[in-house]
């Protein structure tokens, strides 16, 4: 066991020797043109792409016809091989070029029969193509892949990236790209793959050197060509249910399911060896969070069965993607140190851990310590704290942390990856992201494009300087008034202290958040206006529950600070006393078990915002209060339930029998309806009869105030 123990240590995980060292593959991955193409799924790039059985260009059906590769620069041409596909030449030519303009023959070819054709070459050129002159049948030209090999000449590099590795012994590793060290400097990416030449200038410039992603198929190979322009290389991830920690995507029985295994397994092999020499690629990343996961699909002694069923699967696709592609790692993903016991006793293939740890990151550190593992790790995701780690305020919700705090989680994590030096081989920090939503606001670097503190810090971190960067105004002091009882549609008082440290003038924007109101996470420009001094009156929604309430500070140079705090709106206060408050109240039906039922009549005159009462699905409905006398009122507040009335009347009586109406609607829109209704009666009814969803009729609050 000693002498396994110390083997397993001192493994060095390198990339197989290159095959041909004398010359290089010119132009797999570079940009391809043809004369004419079959259709869209057989392009010219189909033949650079390094797929020899997958994909093909094919050529309308007529002579001549030519497929061209730019190579970047002249380069020196040793060797021309073409893998044809049943629809071949029989005579055509080898061309090179040094403008695309201009052509010389390299060889000439008569009486090609098909399969592979490998020709020596001599000569240099820029742009090489093959100039088809005679079909060998009544099809077009087609070629699984066009492959140009040389070197020597000219600054064009290599398609291929260069082997990556880990390398070294227990304590003492390093990531490797082609023998060279390698620290992965990265953020998560969240932009579309048809912005990638968009912001991935700006990653570079950030300092970064790598890009995670989540997923890997057809789509994949722009951002991998846009990375590899930028200098930027790519942990290519995998999704595996049960996903994101949560369990997203649904839950899958590890033990027994042979046939989703088996599907992803085909899925994952068929795109590494798409882009396994690719220069884009890093490593590979098998799933995310899942072992975490599990526990929302299985409990006891099930989900440790699970638990290591889910880890040797991926060991399955760790040694399948080894023999395909021994030139790149291969790693897992997790949420939770604790999920690394199981990929230790059931996944020795992976060439190191990952994980995801935010407020917590500092301590993975002594979690690999004194779990014994020799195996080094990346973080995949890492940053401030996040929603599940921070206390609750006032109003029940996590406590965002401010601009400043999270620039200061950036730089703390940065500062404990690096610290943990011969083991933690660098961080994807989490995340490169432009959407301006609740958890956009919460983590991402650039929500609709704008650069906050924590974008400077990660800079920092990877680039070692942001001197001379013009930076986001700093928001500090925040505060919100009356942060626990904002009355619905009323005006609110929100005031912070706003200083840019450029000088720049300010611009403000005031937002809502209704996600723990409603769960709707996107955010709404709120009705506000400046009252000076930094601060704000704010019209509170008309939906009760938690707001969020954001102030975005914008520079006028691409900056902005953005600052958060909880409002819980509340039912606008009715002067008067309430004489429906637990009074006898009857229903035509009530909910007896649904959700946080039973949902009976009295609870909508208990006084209570957390109580309902809640119908049958049909119409109609009613809600009636008996006062046990007559009595006078002039105000009803009717606090809804997202399961509302559209149409209903307010129906008053002294006997119970005998009803008149004193109000109709057909408009009702949910939240609140404070009602001006003067009469006197003993009975007050709310006949309702059209819903405004498809659910019953449900009230939190039925006031009546005299």
């Amino acid at each position: 066991m000693a002498l396994g123990a110390l083997i397993a240590s001192s493994l060095t995980f390198a990339a197989s020797p290159s095959a041909g060292a004398a010359e290089t593959l010119l132009s797999q991955g570079r940009t391809a043109t043809a004369s004419s193409q079959e259709g869209d799924a057989y392009s010219a790039s189909a033949a650079v792409d390094g797929d020899l059985t997958g994909t093909r260009w094919a050529s309308a059906w007529s002579d001549p016809q030519w497929i061209q590769v730019d190579l970047g620069s002249v380069q020196d041409l040793s060797r021309v091989v073409l893998t044809w596909e049943a629809a071949r030449a029989q005579a055509y030519q080898i061309q090179a070029s040094d403008n695309g303009t201009d052509w010389r023959t390299l060889k000439t070819v008569t009486d090609s029969d098909g399969g592979t054709d490998d020709l020596a070459v001599s000569g240099s050129g820029r742009y090489v193509r093959m100039l088809g002159t005679a079909r060998a049948g009544g099809y077009g030209y087609s070629l699984w892949e066009f492959q140009v090999y040389g070197g020597g000449g000219g600054t064009a590099p290599p398609a291929a990236g260069g082997a990556v590795a880990v390398t070294g012994s227990q304590g003492n590793w390093q990531l490797t790209v082609d023998g060279e060290p390698y620290q992965v400097k990265g953020l998560t990416w969240g932009p579309s793959v048809a912005d990638a030449a968009r912001y991935l200038p700006d990653l570079r410039s950030m300092g970064v050197n790598t890009i995670r992603t989540w997923g890997t198929d057809g789509s994949s190979k722009p951002l991998l060509d846009e990375a590899a322009a930028n200098g930027i290389k790519v942990v290519s991830g995998f999704w595996l249910q049960p996903g994101g920690g949560p369990g997203s995507g649904g839950c899958v029985n590890y033990v027994t399911d042979t046939a989703y295994k088996n599907d992803s397994l085909t899925e994952f092999a068929k795109w590494v060896d798409a882009y396994k020499s690719h220069p884009g690629v890093l490593m590979w990343n098998v799933g995310n969070e899942s072992v975490l996961g599990l526990q929302n699909c299985y409990s006891g002694d099930e989900l440790e069965r699970q638990r290591d069923a889910y880890t040797g699967f991926v060991n399955d696709v760790a040694k399948k993607i080894h023999t395909i592609d021994p030139d790149h790692p291969v790693t897992s993903t997790d949420a939770w140190t604790g999920a690394w016991p199981y990929y230790k006793r059931n996944a020795p293939d992976l060439d190191l851990y990952s994980m995801n740890s935010y407020g917590d990151v500092c301590n993975v550190r002594g979690a690999w310590e004194e779990g014994g593992y020799t195996k080094p790790y990346i973080i995949t995701e890492g940053g401030p704290a996040g929603e599940w780690e921070v206390p609750d305020d006032a109003n029940g919700v996590p406590d965002e942390p401010t601009d400043v705090q999270k620039a200061e989680g950036y730089t703390k994590a940065w500062g404990c990856v690096t610290g943990h030096q011969g083991v933690a081989l660098g961080a994807t920090l989490f995340h490169y992201g432009v959407e301006h939503d609740f958890g956009g606001v919460w983590f991402n670097l650039v929500p609709d494009g704008l650069k906050r503190l924590s974008y400077y810090a990660v800079k920092k971190a990877y680039a070692g300087s942001t001197s001379g960067d013009n930076t986001p105004p700093v928001i500090s002091g925040m505060t919100v008034s009356p942060a626990s009882s904002a009355p619905a549609g009323k005006e609110f008082t929100v005031r912070a202290d706003v200083r840019d440290p450029d000088g720049d003038p300010v611009t403000y924007k005031v937002f809502l958040s209704g996600n723990y109101a409603s769960g709707d996470k996107g955010l709404v420009e709120a009705k506000w206006r400046s009252t000076g001094n930094g601060t704000f009156a704010v019209t509170a929604p008309e939906k009760l529950g938690v707001w969020k309430v954001y102030i975005q500070a914008e520079d006028g140079h691409g900056n902005a600070g953005i600052e958060t705090k909880s409002v819980k709106v509340v039912a606008p206060p009715v002067d008067g006393t309430n004489i429906a408050l637990n009074r006898p109240t009857t229903a035509s039906s009530f909910q007896e078990s649904y959700g946080d039922c039973p949902c009976a009549p009295g609870l909508a005159t208990d006084g209570r915002a957390d109580t309902r009462w809640a119908s049958d699905w049909s119409d109609p409905q009613w809600i009636q209060v008996d006062l046990g006398a007559p009595t006078a009122f002039r105000t009803l507040q009717l606090v809804w339930d997202p399961a509302y009335a559209k149409a209903y009347e307010v129906r008053v009586s002294d006997n119970g029998t005998d009803w008149r109406t004193v109000h109709t609607t057909t408009a009702g829109d949910g939240d609140i309806d404070t009602l001006d209704v003067a009469a006197t009666a003993r009975y007050v009814r709310l006949q309702l009869t059209a819903r405004g969803t498809e659910w019953g009729y449900s009230l939190h609050e039925f006031g009546i105030y005299s």
